[in-house]
């Protein structure tokens, strides 16, 4: 739902009690009248809480449509398997930023053959240059 269909998916990751303390008390506090579910405004308003932005309308019908049919909102659980499944990606997409801002030496927010090339040396010095030109050029 959250994940790149063209990318790796991210390793799981362990919430600490801490970090699920959080989430089960912003919960609670976006569940207007104590329902024992959220709405989709409940969501919303519990995405920003956590993630600093609003939801757009097609990540909204994403979670809602996964909600089941017999319950009127995101039950617990629900919200929290989602809310794991967003600090995954999360982490994955910091960490694959921090790679290649490591091989991005000159900061142009993009990678030259040489950049790659160089990159390549260092984590796979065997790999022959003929491989490295074949995924450079995909």
């Amino acid at each position: 739902m959250f994940f790149s269909q063209a990318g790796a998916r991210p390793q799981m990751w362990e919430v600490s009690p801490s970090e699920h303390k959080k989430w089960v008390e912003v919960f609670k506090a976006c569940d207007e009248d104590n329902k024992g579910y959220l709405s989709r405004e409940d969501f919303k308003v519990a995405v920003v809480m956590l993630f600093g932005y609003k939801p757009s309308k097609i990540e909204a019908d994403s979670v809602m449509s996964s909600v089941d049919p017999n319950t009127s909102g995101i039950l617990l659980e629900g919200f929290l398997n989602i809310v794991r499944q967003k600090k995954e990606v999360q982490l994955y997409r910091n960490e694959i930023r921090h790679i290649f801002t490591a091989f991005d030496r000159h900061y142009r927010g993009y990678l030259t053959l040489e950049d790659f090339t160089k990159a390549f040396r260092q984590v796979a010095p065997k790999l022959p240059e003929r491989i490295i030109l074949e995924v450079f050029r995909v």
